[in-house]
């Protein structure tokens, strides 16, 4: 069980052991209206082992719903859901994503893992982390310019000093004295009770620094923003490594701030870079475009990507084209059969594109620099 909002990881395209199970539908945050998500749930599993069943057979989907079914009974897993839920699950997988945003209910029994939804949510230039730390706390949020939420730290990642340097947090290195024959103690530190709590400081960021970069940023590829005093941001700017870390932060103590605060800071420290980002993008287009290196499209594209000439991908965010795309040649289906599947020639796309290691962005529409709902940059002409 996963609950981090990081992208498409690349395990989801790759080959798994047949039948693979892909579930999506909506779910609710708070009491009562998430009273029913289990139930729904349960009739997407029941529809799934039906599906898989008619194609693979009994035996092959009985472990595959025993697990799931393991999964509808977890009450206290359905009292913490968000907008939207994803399962994928084979004979060698399985996964869960509670994700920030609503997805169509559906289920879905094939030899591969359907993760087109995802596109949309995971491939937005919008998305970004933040780093809350203090000295007695660490806490990590994801999320986009309309959702921030507080994920799980990996068990890595100290989320307290004293779970960072336990019993090595350096106390004050005391002496006792005794002057003019009196008896009486004077106690003197070597040092400063101030330099003892830079180092313990200095020792337990760079600790937090390792395993935020390792177990978060590494895997999401996310731009992470730091909220902390503007004493502790200089200092763990200096020590840090990560390459993910935004040299713009929130300056402030984060135990102060409630989370719509977070995230109306972050944003604000997000929006000039993600502006930035895409003037980049588009501009790396219209050259490549010029060069007869790109291609706005959607029938060049969709033969590109499925030979795996698409470096990168923008595609409209809102802009839904319903078809798909032959896994062979490349073509565009757009007969009746394959429009009412309900899949979508865009996403389809995408899923080519990062399954062959391109990279793909989603854009609003008033950002995309084409018509068709998809620019693409090619490898080779």
């Amino acid at each position: 069980m996963n609950n981090a909002f990081i992208g498409i990881p690349g395990e989801l395209l790759k080959p798994h052991a047949s039948p693979c199970l892909s579930i999506f539908m909506p779910t609710h945050r708070t009491f009562p209206d998430n009273a029913q998500d289990s139930l729904r749930f349960k009739n997407l599993v029941t529809k799934a082992e039906a599906d898989g069943i008619s194609l693979v057979g009994k035996r092959e989907m009985a472990p595959l719903i025993e697990r799931l079914r393991l999964l509808q009974d977890d009450a206290s897993f359905w009292k913490h859901t968000l907008d939207g839920l994803a399962v994928f699950i084979s004979p060698d997988y399985f996964r869960i994503f509670r994700l920030q945003d609503s997805v169509i209910e559906q289920a879905r029994v094939s030899d591969a893992f359907y993760v087109r939804p995802l596109i949309r949510i995971y491939q937005t230039v919008e998305r970004f982390q933040v780093l809350a730390l203090t000295r007695s706390e660490v806490k990590l949020y994801e999320g986009t310019r309309d959702q921030l939420d507080e994920i799980e730290l990996a068990p890595e990642v100290p989320k307290t000093m004293t779970e960072a340097l336990g019993t090595e947090v350096t106390p004050p290195h005391m002496t006792v004295a005794s002057y003019g024959g009196t008896g009486a103690a004077m106690r003197h530190g070597h040092s400063s009770r101030k330099d003892e709590e830079a180092l313990d400081n200095e020792r337990f960021f760079r600790a937090v620094d390792q395993g935020i970069a390792e177990y978060h940023s590494k895997p999401s590829g996310l731009p992470l923003v730091l909220a902390a005093l503007p004493e502790h941001q200089g200092l763990f700017r200096s020590i840090s490594r990560n390459p993910r870390l935004f040299d713009a932060g929130i300056e402030t103590d984060p135990g102060a701030l409630d989370l719509e605060a977070v995230r109306q800071k972050a944003w604000k420290v997000m929006e000039p870079y993600r502006e930035q980002k895409i003037d980049q993008m588009i501009a790396r287009f219209r050259e490549a475009e010029g060069k007869n290196l790109g291609s706005d499209n959607p029938y060049a594209i969709a033969t590109a990507a499925v030979a795996g000439n698409v470096s990168l991908l923008l595609l409209d965010g809102r802009k839904f084209w319903p078809g798909q795309i032959d896994p062979a040649s490349g073509d565009i289906l757009l007969d009746e059969a394959s429009q009412a599947s309900g899949r979508d020639v865009l996403e389809e796309m995408g899923a080519a594109v990062l399954a062959r290691g391109g990279e793909v962005i989603v854009l609003l529409p008033e950002r995309m620099p084409t018509e068709s709902g998809a620019a693409a940059i090619f490898r080779h002409a």
